[in-house]
């Protein structure tokens, strides 16, 4: 069977609402989960969720109550944080509403987490930017522990646990699985340290062969897990027609995430003067179905990832006007990677 049989299919959202376009919260929140429901009888298999503070556009910042909301409307979906950023939380009460989680689900939850980067989120959220890796480590370190049903002793910089056990317990056998994101190459190597899988975004070949080395090196069997996808992949009938419609969306979406990298003293993409330079630098990709077969096959075999994502919904965009997009990478582009 070829590397790429067998690729999952997930959405991936962020529940923005930008000022230009904005509409009620309810209903748009309303209307991403009625998408999410319909996804799931049409294929798709998992929905990744992601989290970031104090937005102007309201990127969703609490996407632990949105993943239980997902939960309390599907049947087969998997459900995950892509990502949730861990050091800006309780990592103990992460255990617990995570399992929660996953028993609503009956077993389709997935925890990925990430180390952050935005001084207001920290600020605003009382933590300290020098202590994100330590807080990651001792936070994943605790939520396995947790999860695998063990008594928990820890005498951490950040947390001192003293015969701590998690009850009720997941729902998932060990545990739900664990997924750590970022772009740097310490978040690969902290991924095969202490989760099951790294989860990327765009050119990550480089991480994932750190990730599959750090694995090896460490001794642990197997394989590790990979999930990561494009950036953006739309499928359309009429590419130029939808690149025209959604580009001004994602550029809106790329210039905030650019001012937000200035913030933080780091850079992702380069400056965007308009759409076209979305197209040549490959941020947004409109194409066939057959395109797209192409192009997420040849992604599939350079990174070795087993998930394939990429973002849902761009910012302001109406939800309901991607679902043609949607049924047609099921109809047509989806069945090239299933098993035979």
């Amino acid at each position: 069977m070829s590397a790429t049989q067998g690729l999952k299919f997930g959405l991936w959202y962020s529940f923005r609402n930008p000022a230009q376009w904005q509409v009620d919260y309810a209903d748009l929140y309303e209307a991403h989960l009625r998408q999410i429901a319909w996804a799931e009888t049409i294929g798709y298999d998992d929905v990744w969720l992601t989290e970031h503070h104090f937005c102007a556009d309201g990127h969703a910042p609490s996407i632990l109550p949105l993943a239980a909301a997902v939960a309390a409307t599907t049947q087969r979906i998997r459900i995950g944080t892509g990502v949730l950023l861990l050091p800006l939380h309780d990592a103990v009460r992460v255990a617990e509403d995570c399992a929660t989680i996953d028993i609503l689900s009956r077993g389709r939850f997935e925890l990925g987490v990430g180390i952050g980067y935005r001084p207001q989120e920290f600020a605003g959220l009382g933590r300290d930017t020098r202590d994100r890796a330590t807080l990651m480590d001792e936070g994943l370190t605790i939520i396995r522990r947790l999860w695998d049903g063990e008594s928990v002793d820890f005498d951490g910089k950040h947390y001192q646990l003293q015969g701590l056990r998690l009850t009720p317990p997941p729902l998932q056998r060990p545990r739900p699985p664990l997924w750590v994101g970022g772009f740097a190459p310490a978040a690969a190597r902290r991924a095969a340290r202490l989760a099951d899988g790294y989860i990327g975004t765009a050119d990550m070949a480089a991480q994932a062969r750190l990730f599959q080395d750090e694995w090896q090196r460490l001794g642990r069997p197997g394989r590790g897990r990979l999930a990561g996808g494009h950036f953006w992949l739309i499928v359309s009938r009429e590419p130029a027609r939808t690149f025209a419609a959604v580009a001004p969306h994602v550029q809106y979406q790329i210039e905030v995430y650019n001012q937000w990298l200035k913030d933080a003293g780091q850079a992702l993409f380069p400056a965007i003067s308009g759409p076209e330079d979305l197209r040549s630098l490959g941020i947004l990709n409109v194409v066939t179905p057959a395109e797209a077969v192409d192009i997420i096959g040849a992604y599939a075999e350079a990174t070795g990832i087993e998930r394939y994502y990429c973002w849902t919904v761009p910012p302001g965009y109406p939800v309901a006007r991607m679902n043609e997009h949607l049924a047609l990478f099921a109809d047509e582009v989806m069945p090239h990677f299933r098993s035979r």
